[in-house]
């Protein structure tokens, strides 16, 4: 809770035992927690209690400027909830905040200065860096010379060394880096580092012609740096089944045709020997067709030969699938049974019911002849019925599906 302490002695035995939590909280952290605390003051700048009887409220509960209202106000807005750092800081710090807020806003009003450098140690003041706060090196034109940043400045950490711009050196960035040169001034002043051509070292001026010195890979000839061809020499040092290419300033290491075992350049026309699966013709070495120089290069049955470059393998033939490593004929599915009459024509189905017509009726007269009233009622019915379902449509479909099994 924000609350103001009575004791001042017991502020500071608080403070001290808060600052031995928080000596690993980074320097940005403080500095970006007392901005916002500083812009927390300004939003709240004009603002009172908010009461019916503001006057009244001042005049008893103090004023709102130097209030705990304000305070809690400043403080609730000071993180964003998503910031972890800042927030557990704010949570070990609130002792310090609450004794600057109270006791110290007057004498110290510089909040960075008195939290963050002098009570947290967590920062320093510019110029300075380290543990204890020491200078950084300077010289004409400031800390490092105007020309670079001290390591570790306005922090606690670092060892102050200068970190020089982009072609400048030197403990306190005067000279220029190697591949740059001092251009010259129209006035006393000291000129600015340009860069030399790129493969100098060291130079008096922009062009290829004004090397003094040059880089690696490089080798000075009439204050020229001409490239030295690593690969004609014993310089380069390249693995087996590689060959050396030459770059400026440089080599590389490139691999070898998938034709050669170890080569002198690229492609198949370059190769040392030849890589299993090779012959070499003429001055390559050429892939061998395996499939068309072996008798039998497949054994298996219903095998086929496919040639690939450096190599070959067996697969089986058009119209054949590999079963459990035998090559058998790739059969399409069966279809559902046909029934017993579907390969028959039209023509071939009307013949077939009228000789099962005939059969039937055959039988029938056979059984009346023997004078079975029983079947002589049977045959004169069964030719009345059948001869009335012959001669409509729907008879003779009835006929033909039972016929056709359908």
């Amino acid at each position: 809770m924000w609350c103001a302490w009575p004791f001042l002695p017991a502020l500071v035995l608080l403070s001290e035992l808060s600052v031995v939590r928080v000596q690993t909280a980074p320097c940005q952290t403080c500095r970006k927690l007392t901005e916002s605390f500083i812009k927390g003051l300004e939003k709240t700048a004009n603002k009172n209690f908010g009461g019916g009887n503001t006057a009244w409220e001042e005049e008893k509960l103090a004023k709102y400027a130097r209030s705990e209202t304000r305070l809690l106000e400043i403080v609730e807005a000071a993180c964003e909830k998503t910031d972890f750092e800042c927030n557990r800081l704010l949570e070990q710090i609130e002792d310090q905040v609450e004794t600057w807020w109270f006791h110290r806003q007057q004498e110290a009003p510089d909040l960075f200065e008195w939290l963050c450098i002098e009570e947290l140690r967590l920062c320093c003041p510019p110029g300075h860096f380290g543990p204890d706060c020491k200078e950084c090196p300077s010289g004409p034109g400031g800390i490092c010379g105007g020309l670079g940043r001290c390591e570790g400045e306005g922090t606690r950490l670092g060892d102050g060394e200068c970190v020089c711009d982009p072609g400048y050196s030197g403990p306190f960035c005067q000279s220029c880096a190697d591949g740059y040169y001092r251009e010259k001034s129209s006035n006393d002043s000291i000129g600015a580092c340009a860069a030399c051509y790129h493969s100098c070292k060291k130079c008096s001026g922009p062009q290829d012609y004004k090397c003094l010195d040059c880089k690696p890979g490089w080798i000075l000839h009439d204050n020229k740096c001409v490239d030295i061809d690593e690969c004609g020499t014993e310089l380069a040092r390249c693995p087996s089944n590689t060959y050396c290419h030459n770059t400026d300033g440089s080599y590389e290491c490139r691999g070898c045709d998938q034709a050669c075992v170890g080569c002198m350049g690229s492609g198949p026309a370059r190769c040392k020997k030849c890589a299993r699966g090779y012959r070499l013709k003429g001055a390559k070495c050429l892939d061998i067709d395996e499939c068309s120089e072996r008798a039998i290069a497949c054994p298996g049955l219903n095998e086929a030969c496919i040639n690939e470059e450096g190599s070959f393998h067996c697969d089986c033939a058009d119209g054949f699938i590999r079963r459990d490593s035998i090559c058998v004929e790739n059969k399409p599915p069966a279809g559902p049974e046909k029934g017993l009459f579907d390969d028959m024509t039209d023509d071939e189905v009307i013949v077939l019911q009228q000789m099962f017509f005939g059969v039937v009726i055959c039988a029938l007269a056979t059984l009346a002849a023997k004078g079975d009233m029983v079947f002589t009622a049977i045959f004169i019915g069964g030719v009345a019925a059948m001869a009335g379902y012959w001669l409509t449509e729907k008879g003779d479909y009835m006929l033909d599906g039972f016929l056709k099994g359908r």
